[in-house]
């Protein structure tokens, strides 16, 4: 009986990571609706005081989402790219990665977005920066200014549609495929 009142007892003791890792799951599986105090808590088997400990408010919550989401899918994988990865293969790199990853919760911060007007000033901040660092690398490949802009739209547009293809046939590509497209991106542009 006393482990069944200490596990209880650690559960209401969950961390902020804990709490922003289970809403960025409950996000990603139900939407920005299932983004309540009592629902959440209910899906941890705590009480909503736990939640009250690490954050203000469901709106708080909510801001932290949202920057916890730039931060991982933006701003840290900018980082270990500049940190690790040197010349042209930057930008397959960066592709190979895009393209191969469960963008579930990509798709649930845009959907939210839709309808809510901080997640939408996020949203647009990403894209802004996706779309900047992606003509970054091209430019560094040797794409001229002009040209890297519509570029990195392009490649970021294919990014964002390729994971609303329903059909599975059309919506893979493979590591060879994004290898050859990198290098149609990089090409000189003639004028």
């Amino acid at each position: 009986m006393v482990e069944t009142a200490e596990s209880s007892l650690s559960k209401d003791r969950l961390t902020r990571e804990q709490w922003i890792a289970h809403g960025l799951r409950t996000l990603a599986r139900q939407g920005a609706a299932a983004l309540k105090t009592g629902m959440l808590a209910e899906g941890l088997q705590v009480s909503r005081g736990s939640f009250y400990w690490h954050f203000e408010s469901i709106a708080d919550f909510r801001t932290q989402l949202l920057a916890t989401w730039q931060e991982r899918a933006t701003d840290g994988v900018v980082r270990e790219i500049d940190s690790s990865i040197m010349g042209p293969a930057r930008l397959t790199y960066l592709m190979k990665l895009a393209f191969k990853e469960d963008r579930s919760l990509d798709r649930a911060f845009r959907s939210w977005a839709a309808t809510d007007a901080d997640a939408a000033k996020v949203v647009s901040t990403v894209d802004a920066k996706r779309v900047a660092y992606i003509a970054k690398l091209l430019q560094e490949s040797g794409v001229d200014a002009r040209a890297s802009i519509p570029r990195a739209e392009f490649i970021y547009w294919a990014y964002i549609g390729q994971s609303s293809v329903m059909n599975s046939a059309h919506g893979t590509i493979t590591e060879a495929d994004l290898g050859d497209l990198s290098g149609l991106f990089t090409r000189p542009s003639s004028n």
